[in-house]
């Protein structure tokens, strides 16, 4: 099989998409309503989440191991939807993996951020794994040089978002501990972190009105997207089916993951794999 027939085949294939648990699926929520055509094959890597809290060397190990498990089943590209592994793993990730179309959500919500910034004094709220990474910094400084960007670790969002704690007392008291000294200077924020969409409101009050929030969730559909139809790899027919897996507890996975997916989530529809 060779040419137009190998591409054609190729893109009935989903597209694979990860994460070290469900934070992941507000990713797939949007590339869901992206790309409606498209079946996804999701896989949240339960049993050894959190990532942002491991190093370098041992997120890049996970995520190979979770993109093997996929690739074995069978994808057109791959999503890394997990902030901590894009910022360490995508060059381990494409070396093992060269001829499959590898996003992940620093480089769209960077681009995201310097597009929305009229100063390019930019703000990235992430996990610690994220922050002592630097990608975002390097991706934001690539594309603008000049720009002056702070990074704020926001762990405890994190608890709050898979508590369902998305609003309260307890959400503004946790927001104002983290953004209350961020210089007046910055207009533009980035949620770096798959969590941190849930917390989107809370957040953005104590920010104010005059700064721009970007999403990395919604900007990577749209890069992934971009990149399906350049490798003629996007599907414009038949509605999509998603198929989740995660490596441990599909009970939790499911009562929690319906809030990042944003729809109920039967535990019995999530395959337990191991990897």
């Amino acid at each position: 099989m060779g040419g137009a027939a190998e591409s054609e085949a190729r893109s009935e294939l989903p597209v694979g998409v990860f994460d070290s648990g469900v934070g992941g699926l507000t990713v797939l929520r949007a590339l869901i309503s992206d790309l409606p055509h498209e079946d996804f094959l999701y896989l949240g890597d339960t049993a050894r989440l959190p990532y942002g809290t491991k190093s370098a060397e041992t997120v890049a190990r996970y995520s190979v191991r979770s993109a093997e498990a996929l690739v074995a089943r069978g994808i057109k590209a791959l999503v890394v939807a997990c902030n901590t592994a894009s910022s360490t793993a995508l060059p381990a990730l494409r070396e093992r993996f060269p001829r499959l179309p590898v996003i992940g959500v620093i480089e769209p919500g960077a681009r995201a951020a310097v597009d929305a910034s009229a100063t390019g004094r930019i703000a990235v709220l992430a996990t610690e794994g994220t922050v002592r990474g630097g990608a975002y910094q390097r991706a934001i400084e690539a594309l603008r040089p000049d720009a002056v960007v702070t990074q704020i670790a926001c762990q405890i969002f994190v608890a709050l978002a898979e508590e369902g704690w998305s609003e309260g007392p307890a959400v503004d008291a946790v927001a104002e501990r983290y953004l209350s000294h961020l210089d007046a200077r910055v207009d533009t924020v980035v949620l770096g972190c798959t969590h941190f969409p849930l917390l989107a409101g809370a957040i953005a009050r104590r920010l104010g009105s005059q700064r721009r929030v970007v999403d990395s969730a919604e900007t990577t559909a749209r890069a992934t997207q971009r990149a399906l139809a350049t490798q003629q790899l996007a599907r414009t027919t038949r509605g999509g089916r998603v198929q989740l897996l995660a490596t441990d507890s599909p009970e939790r996975f499911a009562r929690v993951g319906a809030r990042f997916l944003g729809g109920s989530i039967a535990a019995r529809a999530v395959e337990i794999i191991d990897l």
